[in-house]
């Protein structure tokens, strides 16, 4: 029997654009996938799915009109069960036969055709049949109810059929949209399947205005997206429609010359992707007046509201020219063109309007309005809130100054400076959520408040801290280019963290309603890659410390005590931090040593990681990491062991020699930790793996008389210390 392709399609009314591309991968992959749980595909099958606005389809290679019968085995019962003491089938043995369709009209030649075999302490009865392989016809109407079902739908609609007047009342199906239309070939034949009220043939529609016939008529599986293209005037495929969208904005852009390009925007091209089926890239305008806006906010409602690629210049500036993908492609595009700019002149007017009345009133004579603004009803308002940030930023700054090691290369005395722009910074750095243009654009909070605060005439320094404070915005974004923006940055994500972990609004699962992950990572990011050298315990102490009272307030039975969440907030970070480790390339083993010792300033890590990954490297470090891992499974058996060696107590000559390779060398590795030389620090204890070996070759450390145990305990407590300051070596053990 020789194999064919298969193609399905489900035509329906327009699906939401945001998720099309996840709705046809499902579906195609959904519907393979059950196909071959049946057997009715091979595997040299490849899958292609198809997504547009108006249909999911799926092309399916290699399926079989028929899968293979299959010889199964089945377990029955224990032999003590099935059968009596004369060998004779049991009543349960008959009835389990009965069951499974067996002859049991001759209960000692059924008996006979069971097989008996060992399973675990006592013998079984197994029952041999072949089962009959699925035909395409149920496997795929089975398969195609299958993948329905678990199509990642963003929101179910319920629709009624069309009245059947044979039958009384009305009948009603539940989908993404409703369905108009079903195809299913193998290859030229129809296959007979029946799903959301439809019975599958052989035509669909084209495009609504431009396709050449109507129905469109597949003639077989293989000839489903040539005949779309041709006939239907629909390119079918999404990856194939969006790559050429983006070749058309690429040649309309070069069109327009000056070294122009369309934004870069993956979502927005994915979204437009879905949102036509025959794209034609046209090019368009608008008033260049409309450019004394800041052009965030004009990119952001031309993206948002209207689909459109506003065009950059050279140097990454807004031009008055923007590209508009239409689904349809007339001989006369100039009314095409000339709807698209008339529609696009009131939202840029719009967003003129609120710059203007927004620059009438400065930032800060907006801050007692924040008082009115409720952020949390457990954790007050913005005005709060942003005094909270402001407080935490002080006090961040001095950390700053306490700190051994300078914030900068100019030392502390840019710290009073530093303090002056951060206290400014933070109290303002929320007043732009009263403005019209943030009310109306909320992704532009930040953004405004930096125009405005150089409108104001504020220090440019502090008017990039108002605008950098919320970045990191998202994995890969850019940190705040100045110290005022991070130090911030810094407050307002710790704020954040503290107050919600305070209070026990913790995200769960895929859950973060207040993307406390991302502000983790933002904390993270800010202290191993910004210029300072703070402790992870004192900026979370010192950020609790600037809620005061309300930590009172959350010391109640609803939420339990503030203090028992603050090491779930530090594991959370630590948490993060190993993931984002991970995913920098760093093996699990690497990251679990440093972050086992969970060091304190996070811009040491890469450091310590880098040392680590040169220690594994050496030949001495198996050796060595199995010598940690069973010194700290000895000294768990005795938790109070002082790191005390006494010397009149070394008897054997292996503890002595250890005893003295750890005088000498546990020095100069400590002196190279203190320096910084992470690296260094660790090859230096290499050198302690022969007498170490020798100490565990020749040394009995639970000896029987108590001074010398504890004494060969000490020793490898002292051991243990000295080779576990950069990272737990233990872990390296494999």
């Amino acid at each position: 029997m020789t194999t064919k392709n298969l193609l399905v399609e489900l035509f329906v009314e327009e699906l939401p654009p945001k998720a099309l591309k996840k709705l046809g991968d499902a579906f195609a992959t959904q519907l393979a996938d059950q196909l071959r749980a049946l057997g009715l595909i091979n595997g040299d099958s490849v899958t292609t799915a198809f997504a547009s606005p108006r249909r999911l389809a799926a092309h399916i290679s290699h399926v079989w009109l028929k899968a293979a019968d299959k010889a199964v085995q089945q377990k029955l019962m224990p032999v003590s069960v099935g059968l009596d003491t004369s060998g004779n089938a049991s009543p349960a043995l008959i009835k389990k036969l009965q069951a499974l369709g067996a002859d049991v009209s001759n209960p000692v030649a059924a008996v006979a055709a069971l097989k008996r075999a060992p399973d675990g302490k006592a013998e079984a009865l197994f029952y041999d049949s072949l089962v009959t392989g699925a035909t395409l016809d149920t496997g795929l109407q089975k398969a195609l109810e299958e993948a329905i079902a678990k199509l990642p739908i963003p929101k179910v609609m319920s629709y009624q059929l069309e009245r059947d007047c044979a039958l009384p009342g009305w009948s009603s199906v539940n989908f993404v949209r409703p369905a108009h239309g079903l195809v299913a070939l193998h290859g030229s034949t129809v296959v007979p399947v029946k799903v959301l009220g439809l019975t599958a043939g052989h035509t669909t529609q084209g495009h609504r205005f431009e396709a050449a016939v109507s129905p469109v008529v597949i003639a077989d599986a293989d000839h489903y997206a040539e005949t779309l293209r041709t006939a239907g005037a629909v390119i079918a495929s999404f990856a194939e429609r969006k790559a050429e969208i983006a070749r058309q904005l690429a040649a309309a852009a070069a069109k327009v010359g000056g070294g122009c390009k369309p934004i870069d925007d993956d979502a927005l091209l994915d979204e437009v992707t879905a949102l036509v089926e025959r794209p034609n890239v046209l090019i368009c305008q608008f008033e260049k007046e409309f450019l004394d806006v800041p052009q965030e906010c004009l990119i952001l409602t031309m993206k948002a509201n209207q689909k459109y690629f506003p065009l950059l210049d050279s140097h990454g500036k807004l031009t008055n020219q923007f590209l508009v993908v239409s689904n349809i492609s007339p001989a006369d595009a100039s009314a095409v063109i000339g709807g698209n700019e008339r529609v696009v002149r009131p939202r840029l007017a719009d967003a003129k309007f609120f710059f203007d009345q927004d620059r009438k009133k400065t930032l800060a004579s907006r801050v007692d309005g924040l008082a009115k603004v409720v952020y949390h009803n457990k954790l007050g308002t913005q005005g709060e809130r942003a005094q909270r940030v402001a407080d935490i930023a002080a006090l961040i700054v001095e950390q700053l100054r306490n700190a051994t090691v300078p914030y900068t290369a100019h030392a502390k005395d840019e710290l009073d400076v530093l303090a002056g722009k951060v206290q400014q910074a933070a109290t303002l750095a929320k007043t732009d959520l009263l403005t019209d243009m943030v009310g109306e654009f909320p992704e532009l909070q930040g953004i405004m408040g930096g125009y405005y605060a150089r409108h104001d005439g504020l220090r440019d320094g502090v008017a990039i801290a108002i605008e950098d404070h919320y970045k990191p915005r998202f994995a890969g974004d850019a940190l705040p280019r100045n110290h005022t923006g991070s130090v911030v940055a810094l407050a307002d994500k710790l704020e954040t963290l503290v107050g919600m972990f305070g209070i026990g609004n913790l995200p769960t699962g895929d859950k973060d309603p207040f993307a406390l992950r991302r502000h983790a990572l933002g904390v993270i990011r800010i202290l191993m890659e910004a210029d300072f050298s703070l402790n992870l315990d004192a900026i979370l102490a010192n950020a609790a410390k600037a809620f005061g009272a309300m930590l009172e307030l959350w010391s109640d039975k609803e939420q339990g005590d503030f203090a028992a969440h603050q090491p779930k907030l530090q594991d959370f970070i630590y948490d993060r931090l190993a993931g984002s480790l991970r995913e920098q390339g760093y093996s699990a083993q690497e990251v679990d040593a440093v972050l086992a010792l969970r060091p304190q300033r996070l811009g040491d890590v890469p450091k310590r990681l880098a040392a680590v990954r040169a220690f594994a490297a050496l030949p001495e470090a198996p050796a060595l990491a199995a010598a940690n891992k069973r010194i700290s499974n000895i000294l768990k058996k005795a938790p109070d062991v002082d790191a005390h060696v006494s010397e009149i107590l070394l008897q054997e000559p292996a503890e002595k020699a250890l005893y003295a390779a750890m005088r000498d060398v546990a020095p100069k590795a400590q002196a190279q930790l203190a320096a910084g030389d992470y690296t260094a620090s660790l090859q230096t204890l290499a050198a302690l793996r022969a007498p170490v070996d020798a100490f565990f070759d020749g040394v009995m450390v639970n000896a029987e008389q108590l001074d010398l145990r504890l004494n060969r305990q000490g020793l490898l407590k002292t051991l243990h210390d000295a080779m576990n300051r950069v990272a737990d070596l233990s872990r390296l053990a494999s």
